[in-house]
């Protein structure tokens, strides 16, 4: 029987949610953050330049510390996934997205080269180790989310929710990210990156929401457990 007070609280479950919270959360903490960057940094184009690149420069650490940040709003995320879903496709999907996590974390420590005059006086054109290194943690994180996002549809279709939002956004991930990376030395190019940059953050941020209210209240699951 259930008492009063604190204890009518499910804790486990009020922290499941409070993970996947973050989750909702990460995406616009990133873009909001990232863009203040952009529109204050001497000689940075939204149409020309890629967000990565505000790591570079003196003021770079203020966009390598909103990577790490995200990263481990992320990397909670995928914890609340793995508590809430307890099976084979909670598994690889939590898995999945902490892989994403620790990408925006490494993608902060290994800088991308100078591109399109961005730092200002910097030539762009040499490919170094920490260029390489940091397109590759990108690549990886944006595979990791697409296959999260079919992985949750798939999921989606076994418990009777909807999976065409999260394969349409799975789907905009991979073709913005690989069209954008081949093009990125034009405008059109950086707009496809943005595009799949967003769809990121919106899968992410909706998955974690339909978990969210998949996932037992705190009250009712105490109250279901009291009562079984």
């Amino acid at each position: 029987m259930a008492t009063s007070g604190n204890s009518d609280l499910d804790r486990g479950a009020a922290v499941t949610r409070s993970l996947l919270g973050w989750g909702v959360v990460a995406g616009p903490f990133y873009v909001l953050v990232g863009l203040v960057l952009a529109f204050t940094r001497p000689g940075f184009d939204l149409t020309r330049h890629a967000l990565s690149a505000l790591t570079l420069g003196h003021l770079g650490w203020l966009q390598r510390g909103n990577l790490i940040l995200s990263g481990l709003m992320v990397a909670a995320a995928a914890v609340g996934i793995l508590r809430a879903i307890r099976n084979g496709r909670g598994l690889a999907m939590g898995a999945l997205v902490a892989v994403d996590g620790l990408a925006l974390a490494l993608a902060a420590l290994f800088t991308p080269d100078p591109v399109n005059g961005f730092p200002p006086g910097s030539q762009s054109g040499d490919f170094t180790l920490s260029g390489t290194l940091h397109l590759l943690f990108g690549a990886i994180g944006f595979a990791a989310i697409a296959a999260a996002a079919f992985t949750y549809a798939a999921w989606s279709r076994e418990t009777g929710g909807g999976r065409g939002p999260s394969v349409a956004l799975g789907l905009t991930v991979l073709v913005g990210f690989i069209a954008g990376g081949a093009l990125s030395s034009k405008p059109v190019g950086i707009a496809l990156l943005w595009l799949a940059v967003l769809a990121d953050w919106a899968w992410l941020a909706y998955a974690c929401a339909q978990i969210y209210r998949w996932s037992p209240h705190p009250l009712r699951a105490l109250r279901s457990h009291a009562t079984s």
